[in-house]
């Protein structure tokens, strides 16, 4: 392992401590970490594709249940993972699993939509995910998933500001840190949550910054053509040619 994957895997495992020391408060009823119990995909996949600098970070909001919750990579639909990255390990079990949520890790059949069209587009026009990593990576703002007590998916921008602000200094200092060590020049957030947040704790560390649609189902523009809305926001950018 080289030093540059090293840096980020010792990054994320003091993340996942900071952050499995939080508490939070009704509505949210389970808390998954896939930094926890699904370590060593994570761990796999910076080994393997954040072993370098790279031009472009793109930035997500947080696990999806059928995506990083089962697989530990970031948007990880069970397929992209297992089938184009070559990502595949034993997954544990999170501390708390609510019933309607199981964590099957890479025996899920449920596909994760956001990240089956992230991981799609990259595959579409890269090929291999080596030619897609050479210059590019994608990671995830904060690690951890959020239930209610009927499995409905939370996310932290709801929360409030006493949940939120430790969440929010953890997550800071660790895209932070990331940032140090991989120097991209751009940081795409995907959606506008990840965006906003990657702006404010990095603030002007030389990284430019922008912004694709999020690829969710629950998005009425990205259900009408994600793909080639964010082919074409990333060639207006002037990343993509």
């Amino acid at each position: 392992m080289n030093a540059t994957a090293r840096q980020v895997i010792t990054a994320a495992r003091e993340l996942s401590d900071a952050v499995g020391r939080l508490k939070f408060r009704p509505p949210v009823a389970y808390v998954y970490n896939p930094l926890d119990y699904a370590w060593e995909a994570h761990e796999t996949y910076l080994r393997r594709f954040a072993a370098t600098r790279k031009r472009v970070m793109f930035l997500g909001m947080n696990p999806g249940p059928f995506g990083m919750a089962q697989t530990g990579v970031p948007f990880g639909e069970v397929a992209a993972v297992r089938d184009w990255m070559k990502v595949q390990t034993a997954v544990s079990q999170p501390k708390r699993v609510h019933p309607k949520r199981p964590v099957e890790g890479f025996a899920c059949t449920r596909s994760e939509v956001s990240g089956r069209r992230l991981w799609g587009l990259f595959s579409e026009r890269f090929g291999t995910a080596e030619k897609f990593f050479a210059e590019h990576f994608v990671a995830n703002y904060c690690p951890l998933a959020f239930m209610d007590e009927g499995a409905r998916n939370l996310t932290p921008d709801k929360f409030t500001a006493a949940e939120s602000e430790p969440l929010y200094a953890a997550c800071d200092a660790h895209l932070r840190e990331v940032v140090a060590v991989l120097k991209p020049e751009w940081l795409i957030g995907v959606g506008d949550f990840a965006e906003k947040r990657a702006r404010l704790a990095l603030g002007e560390a030389g990284v430019r910054f922008g912004r694709i649609l999020h690829p969710s189902p629950a998005s009425p523009a990205a259900n009408r053509g994600w793909s080639a809305a964010a082919t074409k926001q990333l060639q207006a950018l002037g990343i993509w040619a």
